[in-house]
């Protein structure tokens, strides 16, 4: 909301207060909001009229104006009752909601002019505005509008880690393949491996990499086409090329 009310009828130091009252505004009984409000000099009715009256600031009408030219009037609304809960903001805020209203906010942001140079110590005095969008909201709009594509992700290779011991090497092979431009996956922590091959199908990998000691105590590299089956035991160095060739498996 507007500091409309604080800074022609309320106490400014009241101000953060203020707010926090008219963001609780729907959790409330009317008994409750109304007592709240008197501590901070206004009454239920004046606020109510207030946001459903939604008269713009000149700030706020500049910005519509701006909008409008861009053939977006149709799409926002000015909602007084709007507040973000942190204390940083100095300026306007904003959520964003499917049309419908059937969500959540999928977004929501404002002008801070101050944060910058807070968390710079000084150094920085700065301007901003920002804002942060909800992937889970997001995800539950696509889904109910049936927009959302299909996973179709897929992995070059899942390395099988089933000797910790080797773990360590397991991993500087994770890093090696990763870094040849490779989409490689591996367990986090020690798992059966009947279930690190099931999570390398979950994840469509095209191949599994199992690092082995053989028995003369060096470490070879088992690699397994999950299409042909085929497998191949190479030298670890040599993963990342056969993988890139991997028509040659």
């Amino acid at each position: 909301m507007h500091d409309f009310f604080v800074r022609h009828q309320g106490d400014p130091a009241k101000e953060y207060e203020f707010y926090q009252i008219i963001d609780k505004l729907d959790r409330e009984t009317p008994e409750q909001r109304e007592a709240k409000l008197k501590q901070s000099g206004f009454s239920l009715a004046e606020v109510s009229a207030f946001i459903e009256k939604a008269e713009p600031t000149a700030e706020l009408e500049a910005i519509l104006r701006n909008l409008a030219s861009r053939g977006l009037a149709d799409f926002v609304k000015i909602d007084y009752s709007v507040i973000r809960g942190l204390a940083y903001y100095t300026g306007i805020v904003f959520e964003a909601f499917d049309r419908s209203g059937e969500f959540r906010a999928i977004a929501g942001g404002g002008r801070y002019d101050n944060l910058v140079k807070l968390i710079s110590g000084g150094k920085v005095d700065l301007p901003a505005l920002g804002f942060g969008m909800g992937d889970v909201v997001l995800l539950e709009l696509l889904s109910a509008r049936k927009l959302l594509p299909r996973f179709q992700a897929a992995l070059d290779c899942f390395c099988l880690i089933e000797d910790e011991t080797l773990r360590a090497e397991s991993l500087k092979l994770v890093h090696e393949l990763r870094s040849a431009g490779l989409a490689v996956d591996y367990s986090f922590t020690p798992a059966k491996a009947d279930k690190q091959f099931k999570r390398a199908q979950e994840l469509n990998a095209a191949h599994t990499v199992k690092l082995e000691r053989n028995a003369t105590g060096g470490i070879t590299a088992k690699v397994r086409n999950l299409k042909t089956r085929e497998e191949k035991i190479i030298e670890p160095a040599a993963v990342a090329g056969l993988l890139r060739g991997s028509s040659a498996l």
